[in-house]
Parts: C-alpha cells; sequence; structure tokens
C-alpha cells in the first residue's frame, strides 16, 4: 500500500478535484469549542482535492476492483469491546434514529443505534440500499475504509490543516465556509439540521438525511459539502486541544501532522482502547441548538473502527515537497 503521506502532484487538473494553493492561515477557534483552541498560524503547500466526497458510485467501482471487504462487513473481535453483550458483537454500524419527542441532548444513546447489517451498501441497516442513491456520499466507512480507497485511487487523506485550509476557501478566520452568517439572507448554504434535535427536522435546507453531492455552491475553492452533509476522516490523531502555541509567532509550523497516537484515547474510557482520529465538517445532524460543528475550525474524536451513517471522506493529492 503507498505511503498515505505521499506527494505526488500531477501537473495537470486531475477528474474531479481542485487546486488548493499553498499558503498561511488562521487555525483553530478561540470563539467556539474548547477543543478548536488555540487559533493559530499555519502554513501548507500547495495540493489537489476532490471537488466532493466519495460516492457511492465511485465506492462501488472499487469494491467491485478489489473485492474489498469494509470494516462494517467484518466480524468483531469481542476483546476490543469488553463488557459488551453477544447480540452487539455482530457486523454493522451506528445509524441514528430520530426521537419521537424531546429527549435530553447529554446522552447520545437516545438517538444513535448500534445496527447490525448496517454498512455502506446498508446505510441504516439491513432493508435499505444504495440503488437509489448512486451520487449520495458513501458512508458507514470506518478510517481504514477510507485510507484503502484513497491508496487504491492513488490519492491520500488529508490531514486536518490541509482539510481546514481548503474548507476555508480563501477566507481565513471566517465562521463559516462562505462567510460569517449561518443562512445570509435566509439561504441555507449547506445541508444542516433545521428544528428541534433530534426529534424535529423542518428540513428548511431542502433535506432530512444526507443530500446528493454538491447539492449545495461550492466554496471559494470550488469544493462542495465542505460544511455539513456528512463528517469527513483526516489523518490526524485527536488531542483535546491544538498543540500550537499562538505566541510564537516566528515558528508557524508547516504542514503539521497532529499529536501521537497516544493522544487520542479517550481518558474517561480506558476500557476501550481503540484510538480516534479528528473528523471534520460536521453533517446533516449538526443544529444550532446542539452541534454547532458546521465550521471549517470545529473539529470531533472519530474511532477509528467506527462506520457511522453520517462519515465518509474525500481524498488529496499533495504537491512535491
Amino acid at each position: 500500500m503507498p505511503d498515505p503521506m505521499q506527494t505526488t502532484g500531477p501537473d495537470t487538473a486531475p477528474a474531479g478535484m481542485c487546486r488548493i494553493p499553498g499558503g498561511e492561515f488562521l487555525m483553530g477557534s478561540d470563539r467556539h469549542y474548547a477543543e478548536e483552541a488555540p487559533a493559530h498560524r499555519v502554513r501548507l503547500r500547495g495540493f489537489w482535492m476532490d471537488a466532493t466526497t466519495v460516492t457511492n458510485a465511485q465506492f462501488a467501482r472499487f469494491v467491485a476492483a478489489t473485492g474489498y471487504v469494509t470494516v462494517a462487513e467484518r466480524p468483531l473481535d469481542p476483546a476490543m469491546y469488553p463488557g459488551a453483550k453477544a447480540r452487539d458483537l455482530k457486523p454493522g454500524g451506528l445509524v441514528f434514529r430520530m426521537t419521537a419527542g424531546p429527549v435530553p441532548t447529554d446522552d447520545y444513546r437516545q438517538w444513535w443505534a448500534w445496527t447490525p447489517g448496517a454498512c455502506w451498501r446498508h446505510p441504516e441497516g439491513r432493508g435499505t440500499g444504495i440503488q437509489s442513491r448512486p451520487d449520495h456520499p458513501v458512508v458507514q466507512v470506518a478510517y481504514e475504509d477510507a485510507a484503502a480507497y484513497a491508496a487504491w485511487a492513488g490519492r491520500a487523506l488529508p490531514t486536518e490543516a490541509e482539510w481546514e485550509f481548503a474548507a476555508r476557501g480563501g477566507l481565513d478566520g471566517a465562521d463559516f465556509v462562505w462567510g460569517d452568517e449561518l443562512a445570509p439572507g435566509g439561504v441555507h448554504l449547506a445541508n444542516t439540521w433545521q428544528g428541534g434535535f433530534p426529534w424535529q427536522n423542518t428540513a428548511e435546507d431542502g433535506f432530512t438525511g444526507a443530500a446528493p453531492v454538491a447539492s449545495y455552491p461550492p466554496n471559494g475553492y470550488g469544493l462542495h459539502d465542505m460544511a455539513g452533509n456528512v463528517w469527513q476522516w483526516t489523518t490526524d490523531w485527536f488531542a483535546a486541544r491544538h498543540a500550537a502555541d499562538p505566541q510564537k509567532s516566528c515558528c508557524t509550523p508547516a504542514d503539521p501532522r497532529g499529536p501521537a497516537m497516544e493522544a487520542s484515547f479517550d481518558p474517561d474510557q480506558p476500557a476501550i482502547a481503540i484510538p480516534r482520529r479528528v473528523v471534520k465538517g460536521g453533517s446533516f445532524l449538526c443544529a444550532p441548538s446542539y452541534c454547532r460543528r458546521y465550521r471549517p475550525a470545529a473539529r470531533h474524536a472519530q474511532m477509528v473502527d467506527s462506520g457511522m451513517s453520517h462519515l465518509g471522506f474525500r481524498c488529496i493529492l499533495r504537491d512535491p515537497a
């Protein structure tokens, strides 16, 4: 498998990719969630990025060509899930279930259900499919699955810094990928949640679940869905804060790679030794009242073994060092 940090870069525009120029930007935020801080300057070389998240049709071509079996389709190792009931150790993934009414939002188990049979072919479990959704983002992909696709395509997954820089589309320091207002002029520019989460979605943006890719206008670099729709994997291990020191203005990090894997384990779940990567972008489940993570600075920890019904990815090609 090629090195995921490969630096091969084409001279001409690869099909379906957009040019992201090299440059410096303000990464993170000191105005929102604690894990986004501290805001700090970062410098990156140029790269190409997929204009959209990888679709069901694209992932299907990968599986057909390689015979690849995703993590969600493989048997689970009981040793990795101490205390889990046997009925929960069947291959599957986490699926969002809208609640019948208002519930406390401090317990995600109210709306997330481990669903045997859920996988990229059956995003919401047995009885669901993707035949009518070839242009939707592929979901229920664990980190290993996304990395395998990227390697097959001769590409790589982005670092957190690369993803955030690309998402900003040249709007350095803006709250959103299009500016500082969530819905300028009352127009929704991303697929997010409107209404009372997790029981009422008024779908003012046109969708209650994932939307076909490119359903909304692109950002300044031509990238679609860098806010909302589905979360997207990055290669960085998660830590509770950025490690950079914004006071050291003379030492702007170049092409940062994030912390060591050991920093990514959840101290509140010591029995679950599953490392976590940073996912970016938010999803159709992000609501102003619950999860304002449809912003480029926002970040979230995701266990590497887990697929979910609102988690996908896109690829990049880096310029030579």
